[in-house]
């Protein structure tokens, strides 16, 4: 870790470009051992590893070539897998580099790992934000009273994820680290007018504007709750529009692809291609995955994830770090559960969750004295490259001619 006498932010970038080093040496090594595939050739470059394989070919699609002016279908009808199904965001902000002349296997993964390290930066000031916010550094269940070590810990958490190649990958997870990040902070610190101008760029990134939602509201009760605060008419206007812009930021992508492609549930329908089911269902697709996995004992793994999802939402660290930490976890953990397919994918997902990692990072923190302190975030930090190693040999290598999708 950087002396903590450095500025916060040089602290940042130190950790994020050892983290992203490291991730480049295990996406290097494996990627000698990838076998020839339909993105690239067995052995691939790391610009065609991180820039080319997996959804990272429909961005590149998306940013070179548009959407597909109706949906495409199959002999039976039925809506193929296609490009509607990725949000918008990512790869127009690649476009101008592609303009340049820049290839894509490089420029994508370039601009991702400058919104990842930028996303760190953010990680680092919400969780800051928490603290001053919450006053959960002096309290029995944060924190060790007087620390200012959280933040930056959080970011080497975060980090070093198991999942945290995709951040130096032609993925979305960079720039929807940082315009969660970004929206949490902008609640804490009562600038409302930033929060109207985020929520609909995240509505544009990743399907992750609905939850958000939580948290504004949770942000509301808890601020008109206080009685010593004074709650100023133009803020309650602006938290009004934020709680309408929210969900309809949420929806927003949804409708564009509806009115593009003149079927009103196209998004829903190419959502669908990609689901068990041959369509988006409630809930039952953790049935139906719980059931492959392992037959009769579907109820007790599901009772356990159950039990596992209360135990996260009511973790005193959690709530600790006040309102909007706890809600973000808590909505986007539910929004999850009603909205998706549980799969590998699962691991990746939770990288946004990072108040999560903070939580995790002040019970390390919580330990004795300094060396078990250092121990119990070292190992956080060991977990989460070992997790790196197995996320990338698992997931991120494909055997030819299927895998389970990172």
């Amino acid at each position: 870790m950087a002396p903590r006498s450095w500025p916060w932010w040089l602290q940042v970038l130190l950790v994020a470009v050892a983290a992203r080093a490291a991730s480049a040496v295990v996406l290097l090594v494996v990627a000698r051992q990838q076998a020839a595939t339909p993105w690239a050739g067995a052995a691939p470059s790391y610009t065609e590893y991180v820039g080319l394989f997996w959804d990272a070919s429909w961005y590149r699609e998306i940013a070179e070539q548009g959407y597909p002016e109706a949906l495409p279908r199959g002999a039976d009808g039925a809506v193929l897998q296609n490009a509607w199904a990725f949000f918008p965001l990512f790869p127009l902000l690649v476009r101008p580099l592609l303009a340049l002349g820049v290839p894509w296997s490089v420029a994508a993964p370039a601009l991702a790992t400058v919104l990842g390290v930028v996303g760190l930066l953010v990680v680092h000031r919400a969780v800051q934000a928490f603290l001053d916010r919450s006053g959960a550094s002096g309290t029995g269940t944060g924190p060790p009273a007087g620390s200012s070590a959280l933040p930056i810990v959080t970011v080497a958490v975060v980090a070093t994820h198991p999942a945290s190649p995709v951040l130096q990958a032609a993925y979305t997870e960079s720039l929807a680290l940082l315009l969660v990040a970004a929206t949490l902070l902008a609640l804490v610190r009562r600038r409302y007018g930033l929060v109207l101008l985020l929520v609909p760029l995240l509505g544009l990134t990743r399907a992750v504007a609905l939850p958000m939602t939580v948290v504004v509201l949770a942000h509301v009760v808890d601020r008109a709750r206080r009685r010593d605060d004074v709650f100023p008419r133009a803020d309650r206007a602006l938290l009004a529009l934020a709680a309408l812009l929210t969900p309809a930021s949420g929806l927003l992508w949804p409708t564009v692809v509806g009115l593009a492609t003149g079927e009103p549930d196209a998004y829903a329908l190419t959502q669908g291609a990609w689901r068990g089911r041959g369509a988006v269902v409630p809930l039952l697709p953790w049935w139906d995955v719980a059931r492959f996995l392992v037959e009769d004992a579907a109820p007790a793994l599901l009772t356990v994830a159950a039990l596992a999802l209360v135990a996260l939402a009511v973790w005193p660290r959690l709530r600790a770090l006040g309102p909007e930490a706890w809600a973000w976890v808590a909505g986007y953990a539910g929004y999850l559960v009603v909205v998706l397919e549980p799969g590998t994918s699962l691991v990746r997902f939770s990288l946004l969750a990072f108040p999560a990692a903070a939580a995790a990072s002040s019970a390390a923190l919580a330990r004795g004295g300094r060396a078990r302190r250092t121990v119990a975030v070292g190992a956080l930090v060991l977990v989460g490259l070992l997790g790196q190693v197995l996320w990338v040999w698992l997931l991120w290598r494909l055997v030819p001619p299927s895998g389970w999708p990172p």
